[in-house]
């Protein structure tokens, strides 16, 4: 028990590193962060802030930036980089903030039944209502709706990708782990988690019936996906990696084997999963050395970047 206790102390201290460090200056325009208290249906009891640029467009582009375990959305705001980007561009970035208390902190809720279905009364379906705000207020485009975050966020990414593959056209995950992962809230903390010791191994074939099952109705498009981590991440392991580029690539009926590689920047290994319509609808980018800390520097970029914005 006190080697369990002094591990989740120490996860606990490595996540509000990365809650509170300081990785990209906020923009120096005049527009500022907005809390939105009535956008609509909240069955998750999430907090919302949105940030609409002074040059916003005339149906701009909308993403969605989702924090880690004990940090917010204001906090993201300030670290994670889109808020200069939205300023360049013209799109407008949605911040939830999680309110679901765990050993880890407040976190997104990826392990309760209710996440894991469409229209299910918890997370997924508040941050749905966000868009959905955004469209109606800021004249927003819904075919330009896009999904990114970081650890807890990141893993909120890829249930919203599998569960609402027709709202959102493109994500970003950082540090997360594949669509139906944990069992149960008992699951979460890395600690005792199934999902996050570093065993998790399922087939692609299963990871990808996980999204189908999800919303099984589903015949259009899917999402494209990027999913980013740390080779040297021991509190949600690189292995997990792997994992969801199975999910995914399965999900698009993709060859595992990637029809390209590169390295957009020293220290980024990408895997590129191209589809016989010339798309890549999976990227799988492996960041050498970096523990539990993305986003760092020229990855919202890269993120922008991925959406076509």
């Amino acid at each position: 028990m006190t080697r369990i206790r002094a591990a989740i102390a120490a996860v606990a201290g490595a996540l509000c590193i990365f809650a509170t460090g300081v990785l990209v200056p906020s923009s120096a325009s005049a527009a500022q962060l907005t809390e939105v208290t009535d956008f609509g249906d909240n069955p998750g009891g999430l907090r919302m802030h949105a940030y609409v640029p002074d040059n916003v467009s005339e149906q701009p582009a909308v993403v969605v930036a989702m924090h880690g375990c004990g940090g917010s959305g204001p906090g993201f705001h300030q670290q994670s980089g889109f808020a200069p980007l939205a300023d360049q561009r013209g799109f407008v970035v949605v911040y939830p903030t999680a309110t679901k208390s765990t050993a880890m902190g407040n976190c997104f809720d990826v392990w309760s039944d209710a996440s894991k279905r469409r229209g299910g009364g918890s997370d997924p379906a508040s941050i749905v209502s966000m868009v959905e705000y955004a469209e109606r207020q800021y004249g927003a485009d819904p075919q330009q709706v896009f999904v990114t975050g970081s650890s807890s966020g990141g893993m909120e990414t890829n249930a919203l990708l599998a569960l609402y593959p027709d709202v959102f056209r493109a994500g970003t995950v950082f540090m997360g782990v594949p669509f139906n992962c944990f069992a149960n809230e008992a699951d979460f903390p890395p600690t005792v988690s199934k999902c996050v010791n570093g065993s998790m191994d399922r087939t692609p074939q299963e990871w990808g019936d996980a999204v189908r099952q999800a919303y099984p109705e589903h015949t259009g498009e899917r999402p494209r996906v990027q999913l980013w981590h740390g080779t040297n991440d021991t509190l949600v392991p690189y292995q997990l990696l792997g994992e969801s580029t199975d999910q995914w690539t399965n999900v698009f009926g993709l060859d595992r084997s990637p029809t390209s590689t590169d390295q957009p920047r020293q220290g980024w290994q990408r895997e590129n999963f191209t589809g016989a319509d010339g798309v890549t609808h999976v990227e799988s980018i492996s960041v050498q050395g970096a523990g539990h800390n993305l986003p760092s520097e020229g990855m919202a970029a890269a993120a922008v970047e991925f959406f076509g914005l």
